[in-house]
C-alpha cells in the first residue's frame, strides 16, 4: 500500500513539473481580450469575424469588450490603472497615446509578414501607415481610411441642366456647379443649396491642395501662415455659410447637417468613403473625388483611420501579436475602404460592402488621394489651438482679423506644443 502511494506521489510531482514546461496551446488557449468603440449591431458584425478567428486559432481566444459610450475615457483610464485590455482600436484622434508607451511597437511582430498580408507594412497607403508610425517604428495596424469625396444628387443636377462632376474637376469648377445649384423660390428665399458645409471637411485637406502643410514632415513646425497655407485656409473659409451656395449656421442648425442632404435640398455634400449618403430611400446620388487645387492640380483628402493596437501591457505578445494579424485581415475584408495598396480595386471594395457597388469606382479613385493626420505627442492640444483660436472665430466671424494676421499668431501657439 505504501509503496502504491509513494509511486501515486511520484507521478503527482513528476506531472506538475512538466506542466510548467507545457506550451501554452497545449495548456488551452488564452485569453486576449479587445476592446472597440462598436454599437450593438456593428458588434454583432465583428463577433462574426472573431468567430471565425478563434475558430482556427490554437493558442488563443479573443474576448470582444466593447464600449460604444466615453470610449477614449474608458481606454485612457484602463491604461493607467492596470486594467488594459490586450487590443484596442484607435481611431487617428487617440494614435498620439503612441507616444506615452502604452502601445506595444510593433517590430517584431511584423518582421516576418508575409507580402500583401495585413502584416505587410509596404502594403499599406503611405500616408495612412504614417499615422500609427513614430520615430519610425509603427504602433498599429490601420483597418479603415475613410476619404473624404463629394457625394451628389444626381436628380437636382439634371433637373437644373447641370453635367455631373467628373474626376480632375477644380475649386473653380466646384463653385460654378455650386452657385448653380442652388434655387430660389418665388418670394426670393433659397429652397435649395448647391452644397453644404459647417466646420467640416476639414481645413488641412484645402491646404494640403495648395501645397502646404499644418505640421511639417519632421513634426517640428507647424507653417500655417506660408502663402501655400493661407491660399488653402481661405479657400475652405468660402465654402461655409456662404449665401451664394452654402445654408447659414442658424439654417443648418434648424434643419440638420446631413439631414438636409438626405431632404433634397442639398444637391452636394463632402463625407466619408464608408457613409450611408449614397443609400438615401428615393435618391440618385452619385460619388466622386474633392475637387482640386487649379494651380496645384492636387486633390488630397482626408481619410479618417481606425487602428488596431497591442497594449505594451499584454503578458501575451506573442498571441496577441497572432490576433492582431489576424484581426486586422478580417476586418479589412468588412470595413471600407482598405487601407492597403494590394486591396485597392473595386472587387474588393464591392465584396467588403455590396452596397456601395454603384460608386465602388469613384470610391477607388480618391483612395490614391488620401492622407490621414501627422501624429504628434500632444495631438488634443495642438487641434483645441488650431480649432479655437483659428478654424472657429474665421468660420463664426467671431475676429476682424485678416487670416493673413491671425495665422502667424496662432502658428506660434501650435509650435508651442510640438517636439523641440
Amino acid at each position: 500500500m505504501k509503496k502504491r502511494l509513494a509511486i501515486l506521489s511520484l507521478l503527482v510531482v513528476a506531472l506538475f513539473f512538466a506542466s510548467l514546461g507545457t506550451p501554452a496551446h497545449a495548456q488551452g488557449k488564452v485569453t486576449i481580450r479587445m476592446s472597440t468603440w462598436t454599437g450593438v449591431d456593428e458588434a454583432k458584425e465583428l463577433q462574426l469575424i472573431l468567430d471565425k478567428i478563434n475558430a482556427s486559432a490554437t493558442d488563443y481566444q479573443i474576448i470582444h469588450e466593447p464600449s460604444p459610450s466615453d470610449y477614449t475615457t474608458k481606454v485612457k483610464t484602463q491604461l493607467a490603472g492596470g486594467t488594459a485590455a490586450d487590443l484596442y482600436w484607435m481611431g487617428n484622434e487617440d494614435m498620439a497615446l503612441a507616444t506615452e508607451g502604452v502601445f506595444a511597437p510593433l517590430t517584431d511582430c511584423l518582421k516576418d509578414a508575409p507580402a500583401k498580408s495585413a502584416g505587410d507594412v509596404k502594403d499599406y497607403y503611405p500616408d495612412v501607415i504614417a499615422l500609427t508610425t513614430f520615430d519610425n517604428v509603427v504602433y498599429g495596424l490601420p483597418w479603415i481610411a475613410q476619404p473624404v469625396v463629394v457625394y451628389y444628387n444626381r436628380g437636382l443636377f439634371k433637373a437644373a441642366g447641370v453635367a455631373e462632376p467628373k474626376t480632375g474637376w477644380t475649386w473653380d469648377d466646384f463653385t460654378t456647379t455650386a452657385k448653380a445649384l442652388t434655387k430660389k423660390d418665388s418670394s426670393g428665399k433659397t429652397s435649395q443649396w448647391g452644397f453644404i458645409a459647417t466646420d467640416w471637411p476639414p481645413f488641412q485637406m484645402f491646404i494640403w491642395q495648395a501645397g502646404g502643410e499644418v505640421i511639417s514632415a519632421d513634426r517640428k513646425t507647424s507653417p500655417i501662415d506660408s502663402p501655400e497655407a493661407i491660399e488653402g485656409i481661405k479657400f475652405r473659409l468660402s465654402l461655409s455659410y456662404n449665401p451664394e451656395f452654402s445654408p447659414s449656421s442658424d439654417v443648418v442648425k434648424e434643419q440638420g447637417f446631413g439631414e438636409m442632404f438626405k431632404a433634397g435640398k442639398v444637391a452636394m455634400f463632402m463625407g466619408g468613403a464608408a457613409d450611408d449618403l449614397d443609400r438615401v430611400p428615393n435618391l440618385d446620388i452619385g460619388v466622386v473625388s474633392v475637387p482640386a487645387n487649379p494651380r496645384t492640380k492636387s486633390n488630397a483628402t482626408f481619410a479618417w483611420t481606425g487602428a488596431t493596437v497591442i497594449s505594451a501591457a499584454t503578458k501575451n505578445p506573442v498571441q496577441a501579436c497572432k490576433a492582431l494579424l489576424a484581426v486586422t485581415e478580417g476586418i479589412q475584408s468588412w470595413k471600407i475602404v482598405s487601407p492597403r495598396i494590394s486591396q485597392a480595386n473595386v472587387e474588393h471594395l464591392v465584396a467588403s460592402e455590396p452596397r456601395k457597388k454603384g460608386n465602388a469606382e469613384a470610391l477607388i479613385a480618391a483612395v490614391s488621394s488620401m492622407r490621414a493626420f501627422r501624429l504628434v505627442p500632444n495631438m488634443g492640444q495642438w487641434n483645441d489651438i488650431f480649432n479655437s483660436k483659428l478654424r472657429d472665430p474665421l468660420l463664426n466671424k467671431e475676429t476682424d482679423r485678416k487670416v493673413e494676421d491671425l495665422v502667424k499668431e496662432v502658428r506660434s501657439q501650435l509650435e508651442a506644443t510640438l517636439p523641440k
